[in-house]
């Protein structure tokens, strides 16, 4: 049974606050938002590194048993572009992420992510299509590119060029917050 007061962060390193603090990420942001706004939600982070869509399949059951999340914030799929991983492995296993939450009773938002134009346009386009897809499928909230608002923003990027800065993080919990919220409900 799904806990009418937890969501679940389930993410890669965009999501981890990789190469910053903690407490400058979105998703700690987003929890000051959310107390700050009179959300009794608890927010909890299962956000890897590195994670692919495939360790996101294999993590996902045991994060959804322990927290039973009311609402489950999927951003995975930038390690597997990035990797040049098939296309439809990634939107297999993000398809099955989905089933799992719902089937954990839990709402799903789904976060889109873009990769860097090198991988060949094919490539590129049909990647960025995986996430509108999914979301059409399966009838799901959309935040169509989460770095919509730092990407082509060197100031808001780590060095790396692949990773927001921590001036780059309160743009981000901008991007999700109008996809998220109506999914809240106030004074838990």
């Amino acid at each position: 049974m799904a806990s009418d007061h937890t969501i679940l962060v389930f993410g890669d390193s965009l999501s981890a606050a990789y190469g910053i603090r903690p407490e400058q990420g979105w998703v700690a942001l987003l929890t000051q938002r959310l107390h700050s706004q009179g959300y009794g939600y608890q927010i909890v982070n299962a956000s890897v590194s590195g994670e692919t869509t495939s360790g996101g399949v294999e993590r996902l059951p045991r994060a959804l048993q322990l927290h039973r999340p009311e609402t489950v914030i999927l951003e995975l799929g930038a390690n597997d572009g990035l990797r040049g991983l098939p296309l439809g492995e990634t939107r297999e296993n993000l398809a099955r992420m989905v089933g799992l939450a719902q089937a954990a009773g839990a709402r799903v938002l789904l976060v889109g992510i873009r990769i860097p134009p090198n991988y060949g346009p094919r490539y590129t386009e049909g990647f960025a299509r995986i996430f509108p897809e999914l979301a059409n499928q399966y009838h799901l909230p959309l935040v169509p590119f989460l770095l919509e608002k730092v990407a082509l923003d060197p100031t808001r990027m780590q060095a790396d060029g692949m990773h927001p800065n921590a001036s780059g993080e309160p743009p981000i919990l901008d991007t999700v917050w109008p996809h998220l919220k109506p999914l809240l409900k106030k004074n838990r």
